[in-house]
């Protein structure tokens, strides 16, 4: 593969719209022969994708694309390839641009311009776009995308607060605009949130720079995947804390359950993987912002798995089991992080505690842990 001969593509992504399209001029801007994709979802209800094409000039092209399946998302993805395909073949484009719709995540257009890009694209950046003043407000959004107008299908059931958290959790690279109203708290809890992520100025040098940097979107997406995900450390600064807690006693079930409103409530961001003694096979995670919380079982604890099924576990997962392995539980534990501003630290530890198995309960082993109260049930089963 002749990398000197793919097209270069980066995409920039985030709900905050007015800083995504500030980083989209400041790339057309700054490189020459960039040219921006934008896919409109707004009229997707009624049946109408637009695609916009322009650069720093203006525009070079409208028109719309089918809806597929009743899926803005699906149109994006059948349509974006073939017209990255157009530029790369024309030979006239240094960088294409594809500037996401509001609440389209950047992991699977990533993934789908990584997948399907062949010997003529190469993805070289995956920038979010950040007002800090406006991280702590979308976090704690808890609508539904379609009360907002943002859904990006009739079956989609995504809320504004989970939706920016991925889209912020998965770029490696954050764009943050200028806001004279973002304070030293709003940019403790972007550090936070993410702290591995580059974060650039959109009026710097930088950013041009960082949408070459290249992306790797297998340690991207293992970034993010429950059982190894690269989860922010004890932090605490300007008002905005980060807390870590990790137990090997799994949790009774129904004393979580009736917590679980509290630990919602408890933080802004919440995630990470958790242990149920009524399910003691089975890795499960915990994924909470805006107050709504998203449980869902992702597959067996490794120690669960036999010995000829390791080999085809990836090898980050088997890093991250053998980080949190125990001599008689193996990897099965509890890895939750909690990031606020005013969390209350000591309360929640007690709150998390009170939700574990008792030396009673423990004592009484797996067999007696299957017979309890499986009161998540209805949440597990229906995800």
């Amino acid at each position: 593969m002749d990398r000197d001969r793919e097209l270069p593509v980066v995409i920039v992504a985030g709900l905050h719209a007015d800083a995504r399209r500030q980083v989209v001029e400041r790339l057309l801007q700054t490189v020459p022969g960039s040219v921006a994709l934008h896919h409109d979802l707004a009229g997707a209800p009624e049946g109408t994708v637009v695609r916009l094409i322009h650069d720093a000039s203006g525009t070079l092209s409208r028109g719309e694309t089918p809806l597929v399946n009743d899926c803005a998302c699906c149109a994006l993805r059948e349509d974006l390839v073939p017209e990255l395909w157009r530029l790369a073949d024309s030979g006239l484009t240094r960088l294409a641009v594809v500037e996401l719709w509001d609440s389209v995540e950047p992991k699977a257009m990533a993934e789908v311009v990584a997948g399907h890009g062949g010997d003529r694209l190469a993805l070289t950046g995956v920038i979010t776009a950040v007002d800090p003043a406006l991280v702590l407000p979308y976090l704690a959004n808890g609508d539904d995308l379609a009360e907002a107008g943002l859904a990006a299908a009739p079956t989609d059931r995504r809320t504004v607060g989970d939706t920016w958290a991925r889209q912020l959790e998965y770029a490696p690279v954050l764009a943050v605009v200028d806001n004279e109203e973002a304070d030293d708290e709003d940019r403790a809890l972007l550090a936070q949130l993410h702290p591995t992520a580059r974060r650039v100025p959109v009026d710097s040098e930088e950013l041009a720079l960082a949408a070459f940097a290249g992306v790797d979107v297998e340690a991207a997406a293992a970034a993010q995947h429950p059982a190894c995900a690269l989860l922010p450390q004890e932090a605490d600064e300007a008002g905005v804390s980060t807390f870590v807690w990790h137990r090997r006693r799994p949790f009774h079930p129904e004393r979580l359950y009736q917590a679980l409103e509290d630990l919602c409530c408890a933080a802004a961001r919440s995630r990470g993987r958790f242990w149920l003694a009524d399910r003691p096979d089975t890795l499960l995670a915990w994924d909470a912002a805006g107050g709504a919380l998203c449980v869902e079982s992702v597959g067996p604890w490794l120690v669960s798995l036999p010995d000829a099924a390791w080999e085809m576990v990836p090898p980050v997962r088997r890093a991250a089991a053998a980080l949190d392995w125990h001599p008689d539980h193996g990897d099965c534990c509890q890895h939750l992080v909690f990031t606020s501003p005013g969390l209350d630290r000591d309360g929640l530890e007690q709150l998390l505690d009170s939700c574990l198995l008792t030396d009673a309960e423990y004592g009484s082993g797996r067999e007696a842990w299957k017979h309890l109260p499986a009161v998540f049930d209805s949440l597990l089963d229906a995800a």
